[in-house]
Order: C-alpha cells, then sequence, then structure tokens
C-alpha cells in the first residue's frame, strides 16, 4: 500500500505538471483537439491538484529515509528528482511567457532615422493623425507589444504559427487591461488577462474561457505591407526598430517575411490550399472568404463578391503589399486590371487609381474607395478560425 500511494502520488503530480502545459503548447497532438476548457480547468486547479498528490506522496516519501531494500529507496528518490525536474521544466521552461519576452525599451524611429529594411513586411496603424509601422518579425517573437498611437492605447499583436497579425484596443470593462502570453489554442497564440484571469484567442480578440468568455475585444484597422509602401502612404510614419536585447531570438525569423524559416510550425508550403499555404482572407459580417495568395501573384487584381458586396483584391508591383476594396464609385461598381506599363489600377473607364484606393485621372477623380480589411494568413489558421469560409478558385 505504502508503494501504491507513493507512485500515485508521484503520476499524479507529474501528469498535472504535464497536462497543464501540454494542451496549450505545440506538442505533437496538443493543437488538434476541443481541450482548451480542460486546459484552462488544469490550470485553474493546479493547486488542488498539486495537494492530492502531496497527499498521497507525504507520509510514503518521508518512509524512504528509512527504507532498508536499496533498490526501492534509489527508486524512490530517482522519481523524486524527476518529478522536481518536471516541475522545474514545465514551470520555468516551457511555460509562453518564459520563452517570449515583452522588449525592454520601445524605440520608434522617423523614415531618416530608420534601419529597418524597406522590404520588411510591417503591420501599419494609423490612427488620429499619426502612423506607426510595427515589423512582423519582431511582433512576430513578443507576440504582442503594447503602445499609444494619437492618443490612444494599443495592443499589436502577431501569432508566426498561423500568420496573423491583428490590432485591438486593450481596454476591458473600461479599463486598460494588461494581458500575458499564456499559450496556444489550435496553435493561435493566447492571452491571459490581468484581472480575471480569463484565456483570449489572438486571431480574434475574443474570450474563450473564464470569466470574460464570449467577450471580444474592439479590433483596430491595421494593414500589412512592405515597410517602403507603408512610407509613401504616410512620410511621417514612426517605425518600431529591433531591440538589442533580443537580437538572437530576432534572428530565428530572419527569413519569416518571405516564409522561408526552417520548420513546420512557421514554414511555407509554396502550393496553393495547402495547410501551410499563405491566402488573404477578407471577413464580411458574417460571412468570409480566402483567396490564393498564387493567384493574387499572378493576376495582381481579383474582381469579386461576398455575399453579393464587390470587393477588389489587389497586389502592388512589390509582390509584397496587398489591399481589399469595395469597388463603387458614384454608384458604379468598377472592375480593376492592372496596367503592367505605368504600374497602377485602371477601371472600366480607363480611370486611374493609385495603391491608397484613390482615382487620381478620369472620370472618378478625387473619389476614394471604402477599404475592407484583410489579412495574409496561413490557410490551416483562416479554415479552422472561419470554419464557413468560401475559397475563391
Amino acid at each position: 500500500m505504502r508503494i501504491f500511494l507513493f507512485f500515485t502520488g508521484i503520476v499524479a503530480l507529474v501528469a498535472s505538471e504535464i497536462a497543464r502545459v501540454y494542451f496549450i503548447m505545440p506538442f505533437p497532438g496538443s493543437q488538434v483537439d476541443e481541450v482548451v476548457g480542460l486546459a484552462y480547468w488544469i490550470h485553474t486547479n493546479i493547486w488542488w491538484l498539486r495537494a492530492s498528490g502531496f497527499l498521497l506522496l507525504a507520509y510514503p516519501a518521508w518512509t524512504l529515509f528509512g527504507e532498508t531494500n536499496k533498490y526501492i529507496k534509489y527508486t524512490g528518490f530517482a522519481l523524486l528528482i524527476f518529478w522536481v525536474l518536471v516541475v522545474y521544466m514545465f514551470n520555468f521552461r516551457f511555460l509562453a511567457d518564459k520563452m517570449f519576452y515583452q522588449p525592454s525599451a520601445k524605440v520608434f524611429y522617423t523614415t531618416t532615422e530608420n534601419k529597418v529594411a524597406g522590404k520588411n513586411i510591417v503591420i501599419g496603424v494609423h490612427i488620429n493623425g499619426q502612423a506607426k509601422a510595427f515589423p512582423i518579425e519582431v511582433i512576430g517573437y513578443h507576440h504582442q507589444v503594447r503602445d499609444t498611437i494619437g492618443g490612444e492605447p494599443v495592443m499589436i499583436t502577431y501569432c508566426t504559427v498561423c500568420r496573423t497579425g491583428r490590432v485591438f484596443s486593450p481596454i476591458v470593462n473600461e479599463k486598460i487591461e494588461d494581458f500575458r502570453l499564456v499559450g496556444m489554442d489550435h496553435y493561435n497564440a493566447m492571452f491571459e488577462d490581468a484581472s480575471t484571469k480569463s484565456w483570449w484567442r489572438q486571431v480574434s480578440g475574443e474570450a474563450i474561457v473564464g470569466p470574460l468568455k464570449g467577450t471580444l475585444l474592439r479590433e483596430i484597422p491595421s494593414e500589412q505591407m512592405a515597410l517602403q509602401a507603408w512610407i509613401d502612404r504616410f512620410p511621417q510614419t514612426l517605425i518600431m526598430q529591433p531591440d538589442p536585447k533580443f537580437k538572437t531570438q530576432y534572428e530565428g525569423l530572419e527569413q519569416y517575411d518571405e516564409g522561408k524559416t526552417e520548420g513546420t510550425l512557421e514554414g511555407r508550403d509554396s502550393l496553393s490550399w495547402k495547410d501551410k499555404s499563405w491566402v488573404v482572407g477578407v471577413p464580411m459580417g458574417l460571412f468570409a472568404k480566402a483567396y490564393d495568395w498564387n493567384d493574387l501573384l499572378t493576376h495582381r487584381v481579383i474582381n469579386d463578391a461576398i455575399n453579393g458586396r464587390p470587393v477588389a483584391l489587389t497586389m502592388e508591383p512589390d509582390s509584397i503589399s496587398f489591399h481589399a476594396w469595395v469597388p463603387i464609385a458614384r454608384g458604379d461598381t468598377l472592375r480593376f486590371a492592372f496596367s503592367d506599363t505605368l504600374k497602377v489600377l485602371t477601371d472600366q473607364s480607363k480611370s486611374k487609381w493609385n495603391w491608397k484606393g484613390e482615382c487620381t485621372e478620369g472620370k472618378y477623380a478625387g473619389v476614394k474607395l471604402e477599404p475592407v480589411q484583410s489579412y495574409q494568413e496561413f490557410w490551416h489558421s483562416w479554415k479552422t478560425f472561419h470554419p464557413n469560409t468560401e475559397q475563391y478558385k
């Protein structure tokens, strides 16, 4: 009975420590099923689980000091050491916020001081007349960066495994909330708020478990494009610079922009409609549609409709910066084409349009199109979090 209680206590303690982290980190098989509820229960009840294991283990462990059978004694001590090692690894090494840290200092330069290459991809945000650019190879390591733009607090987020960039207001229940990276759900980053300990999904800003389950963070419009394209649009923009303290960590994402990162989690499949293929996802209310990145690169323009509402997707000559607009001007539905010679967009009236969605010459001169929020994403992520999405083929 003493040996049985000892082994039962060890198994309970080790299993609870491993399960607490296993279900919310990208271990083999951990991100496939709907286990976030179980993971949250283990997380919130971990001290009760530890106490139960201790009660089973305490007396048998104490008797090990007087055990005459050296095989039982040494095996018991070895298991105790193994448990201590598990506690260390799964509480100080494998936890998400022990692997990915926040910047020690946020430094923004003007375009004249900037050290980030113009071809690098950024998440751009423009609020109340102020523009800022955040390189995804920087945000991708930190997963979130808090800042203020145009007087508004913002939470810039990025998940490299889903290739999802989102910007949210961190205001919850009328106060600015603090968040920490807690793990993943279906390979998407999850954050835990400091006040209620609810878990929030990065791709949607939704609390999926905890007291605030169902609550949504307000998303702030953002665009993903090459830094030079963002500068062309907002010459006075500020650009976030890499934190020298994390130089080694950033080096692991040096080729992430191009999809050439090694590894199955963050690398790109250059074929179409594979799990790690790139798509452009466009949500419109209750509807959503995915467009193959390879198609957009080939055609430069896709004229389409989502639930009857026209939408135009366009790709700039840099083959990095993309846009989505509602192609309606003065009551007319436009169909765009890319001019290889002029490197601009034209419509059926031969009017010319720039990459800001503005007509610069022709029948619709002075018109500015309504932008549509769109995202570059891995196909596995878009179809997981938009299960009713259509595919454009």
